[in-house]
């Protein structure tokens, strides 16, 4: 009690109200969907590469490969083995999301810029890639907070895949070491188109 009088009192003192202000609203987030509140993926918006919002329902429809990426990592060169993927699935209605994270390691360091140059130039990559975002701890991004949960899986380092069916639901996980070209990834896609 006293602590709070002493502050209002200096507060007074130096001209300040202690009287509550209109504040302004914070501006909405890029994705305002909470892992507890959705219901499918499509209820997410990220940030593309150059930072512009997208919206995942736009990939209704479709069956999804969600993967968190790492320029700086062992399992880089699967980039190579995702683009080959996507070229071969995506006139079937399958799309690879890439998603730069950088909590393993410290494998993803560079700038969204730095990244796209990379994956373009090395990997020719023209699947979808995003911002880079949080995959776990406390800075989780929302989208990764719904995967993890909806599938029971944790992401335990770079290149894990989240497959999402046509429906936008999760419907199973895959660790770093599957490439996408194998034939447990690709019998688990077949059997969602």
């Amino acid at each position: 009690m006293y602590r709070t009088l002493f502050i209002t009192l200096i507060l007074l003192a130096f001209g300040c109200s202690t009287a509550p202000t209109a504040q302004t609203p914070a501006p909405t987030p890029v994705h305002p969907t909470s892992a507890t509140t959705a219901s499918s993926v499509y209820d997410f918006t990220v940030n593309d590469i150059d930072g512009n919002p997208v919206a995942l329902s736009q990939f209704q429809g479709k069956v999804l490969l969600i993967v968190n990426v790492a320029s700086q990592c062992g399992y880089t060169p699967q980039y190579e083995t995702l683009q080959g993927f996507y070229e071969q699935y995506k006139d079937k209605g399958v799309v690879v999301l890439g998603f730069p994270a950088n909590n393993f390691g410290g494998q993803e360091p560079g700038s969204n810029a730095e990244i796209k140059s990379f994956c373009t130039s090395k990997f020719n990559v023209t699947f979808p890639m995003f911002s880079k975002i949080s995959v776990k701890g406390a800075d989780q991004h929302p989208l990764y907070a719904y995967l993890t949960q909806a599938t029971g899986e944790e992401v335990k380092w770079n290149f894990h895949k989240f497959l999402v069916g046509k429906d936008g639901k999760p419907v199973r996980a895959f660790g770093s070491r599957a490439d996408a070209l194998e034939d447990e990834v690709l019998q688990a896609v077949g059997e969602l188109l």
